[in-house]
C-alpha cells in the first residue's frame, strides 16, 4: 500500500500522518491495500482550474477522482489506483457549515474520491447507483470515524 500526497495550497493546514492513516484505514476497509493511490491538496483557484480543463466545469469543487485504471491502456498497472485532488479550503468550508472537524471532512472526501476509483458513481448515475455509492461513504465513514455524517 502506498499513498503519495502532495500539499499545494498554503491557507490550510493539512495533517499529513493523520491523512496517511486515515487513507490507509480506507483502503484497508475497501480490500485495496495492495494499491498506490495520490492524494493533492490545492486551493479554490487550482481546483477549478484543474475541473475546467479535464471536466469542462468551470467552478472550483471539492474532489475530483482520476482514475488510472480505466480507459485503453487501464490494464498497464491495475495497482495504480489513481489521483485523487481535494480542495483544502473548500473541505474547510464545508466542515465548518457542517459543524464536523476538518479532518473528518477530508476523511469523508478521501472515501468519496477512493470509491470513484473503484468506479461507484453517483454523477449521471441511476438512483440505485447513486444510493449505492452514498450508503457506502457513510459506512466506511462510521467504520473510521465512529459516527454517521449527512
Amino acid at each position: 500500500m502506498r499513498v503519495i500526497i502532495e500539499n499545494r495550497q498554503k491557507q490550510i493546514g493539512i495533517d499529513r500522518r493523520s491523512v496517511r492513516r486515515a487513507m490507509f484505514r480506507i483502503m484497508k476497509l475497501l480490500n485495496c491495500s495492495d494499491k498506490v493511490i495520490s492524494l493533492l491538496f490545492v486551493d479554490d483557484k487550482e481546483i477549478r482550474e484543474i475541473n475546467r480543463h479535464y471536466l469542462s466545469r468551470d467552478y472550483p469543487t471539492n474532489v475530483i477522482s482520476f482514475s488510472l485504471t480505466d480507459g485503453e491502456f487501464g490494464d498497464i498497472n491495475p495497482d495504480i489506483l489513481g489521483d485523487i485532488v481535494i480542495s483544502a479550503e473548500t473541505a474547510f468550508n464545508d466542515a465548518e457549515e457542517s459543524g464536523i472537524a476538518f479532518n473528518d471532512e477530508l476523511a469523508f472526501l478521501m472515501i468519496h474520491g477512493v470509491l470513484h476509483l473503484l468506479h461507484y458513481n453517483h454523477e449521471d448515475a441511476n438512483e440505485a447507483n447513486t444510493l449505492t455509492m452514498k450508503k457506502k461513504e457513510q459506512e466506511l465513514f462510521y467504520m473510521l470515524k465512529g459516527y454517521e455524517i449527512q
